[in-house]
């Protein structure tokens, strides 16, 4: 049996490594969201590339949250802060090629969110403690209404996302839940339903404010399982819909 050496890998794109370098510079000199960067000149000759290739590199950034441009007069690449969205895009195309369907969304929040309760009990600051209890208590004050008790929803489980103080984790998730927003998909949340994700959120948030981690992680688990099973049980096609990449 002949066995052939791997092909070598093809280098990465002149604009790709501009891209890397601008990055690299934008961290060097400690730029931070709002800044300017250097005007298209400038960077023509910091950069020594042509006009064609720098022009790519910002686009590619721009798309990846990292700048972004401002047309004229006095515009230019400005500094961004990615966000969980550019993973959103990237992870919604992926799965899209691949014929995913819903489903695999749904279990990996039933195997990401416990893990992220569990943080949260350990790390959750005053300022996210008083958030999370605001989601919650606005939920119960809103539950007939449905476009606030739906936000509100989003709201409890990103900032459990982020006082669980794992970035890589809390973009995951933070990306996964809009990538599963169960109106979207033709869920319905009827008043037994919301009541049902109300209690839910009770149990996380009280074992998050006792800094019960064992608690939380399993209140998580519970709630997220249930929502499984109830998908399961009421819109079995919803979860089994291809992911697509729609407006956002």
């Amino acid at each position: 049996m002949t066995i052939h050496a791997p092909s070598p890998s093809r280098p990465p794109k002149t604009a790709i490594v501009i891209a890397q370098r601008i990055v690299a510079d934008i961290n060097r000199m400690g730029n931070v969201p709002g800044d300017r960067l250097p005007p298209e000149h400038s960077m023509l000759s910091q950069y020594g590339v042509s006009r064609g290739t720098l022009r790519e590199a910002l686009r590619f950034l721009e798309l990846q949250g990292v700048i972004k441009l401002k047309p004229g007069p006095g515009g230019g690449p400005i500094v961004q802060k990615p966000d969980s969205q550019s993973l959103e895009i990237a992870l919604t195309l992926m799965l899209q090629f691949e014929k995913a369907p819903y489903r695999s969304i749904a279990e990996s929040r039933e195997g990401l969110e416990p893990i992220l309760a569990r943080l949260a009990a350990k790390r959750i600051t005053p300022d996210l403690t008083e958030r999370l209890t605001q989601s919650v208590t606005v939920m119960r004050e809103k539950l007939a209404d449905l476009p606030t008790f739906l936000e509100m929803n989003k709201v409890f489980h990103h900032v459990i996302a982020q006082a669980s103080g794992n970035i890589l984790l809390a973009n995951i998730i933070n990306a996964l839940l809009d990538l599963l927003d169960g109106s979207s998909i033709g869920v319905d949340y009827s008043r037994v339903r919301r009541e049902a994700i109300l209690e839910a959120h009770e149990r996380v948030h009280d074992a998050i404010i006792a800094g019960d981690e064992d608690a939380a992680e399993q209140a998580m688990l519970d709630h997220i399982h249930e929502y499984l099973v109830y998908l399961e049980r009421r819109h079995p096609e919803a979860l089994e819909w291809p992911v697509v990449w729609r407006s956002f």
